[in-house]
């Protein structure tokens, strides 16, 4: 991070500037409307970081670069997601449960935007990002490298909690909002399984089934 810009009751949390000094991060005090005019997303409660770009790395480079847990590779592939807020929802959790990286499509799918930075809360800053032409070619890529790959789809026969693959170096492959996994995708991965539902409800948002299927993987690990 290299500036804080502070406005309103931001200005006065002590908790927060004194982390930034402690940090090295300049702090600026301006205006609620300088504030609004430079945030890049809704409700920037009195704070703006302005950090450096987060670059994304090659696909070969996201899979030779050793996790610093010492676990098996743990990547999330997002086939698809256009939504910021549900972008950053599954990043936040992905890095929650200890995911080494994150792939996403080049065309057709939220990248970094502040809102879905914003969502993330601070995740970006702990997860590595590689951006490829096509998911389907990248999942061939993966299970060449020997990463299984697990598709999630709600009407796969096996369900997400029995894989042994989940302690294996493995990607989870997410599907788009409405629609899920393309054709194509589904085709390419390893494994297809589903999250049980015992509820009414058919299936969940993209978020919600990240947040469950990552903290699966976790739990499988431990």
């Amino acid at each position: 991070m290299r500036q804080l810009l502070v406005s309103g009751s931001a200005a006065d949390d002590a908790e927060l500037l004194g982390a930034a000094r402690r940090r090295g991060v300049l702090t600026e005090e301006v205006d609620a409307a300088e504030l609004s005019r430079r945030a890049r997303t809704e409700v920037p409660q009195g704070v703006i970081a302005l950090a450096a770009p987060v670059l994304p790395i090659e696909l070969a480079d996201l899979l030779d670069s050793e996790p610093s847990s010492g676990a098996p590779a743990f990547l999330v592939v997002l086939d698809g997601v256009t939504d910021p807020q549900n972008l950053g929802s599954v990043l936040r959790s992905a890095c929650g449960a200890g995911a080494t990286g994150v792939v996403l499509p080049r065309h057709r799918s939220a990248h970094l935007s502040p809102a879905a930075c914003k969502a993330a809360a601070g995740a970006v800053e702990h997860l590595s990002f590689a951006l490829v032409s096509g998911v389907p070619s990248a999942l061939q890529e993966l299970t060449r490298k020997h990463v299984w790959t697990v598709g999630l789809d709600g009407e796969a026969r096996a369900e997400l909690e029995g894989l042994e693959v989940l302690a294996e170096p493995v990607a989870l492959v997410l599907g788009a909002e409405g629609h899920g996994l393309s054709s194509l995708a589904r085709a390419r991965c390893d494994v297809l399984a589903r999250i049980p539902l015992p509820g009414p409800v058919e299936s969940l948002n993209v978020a919600a089934a990240a947040a469950v299927a990552c903290f699966t993987v976790a739990s499988r690990r431990r």
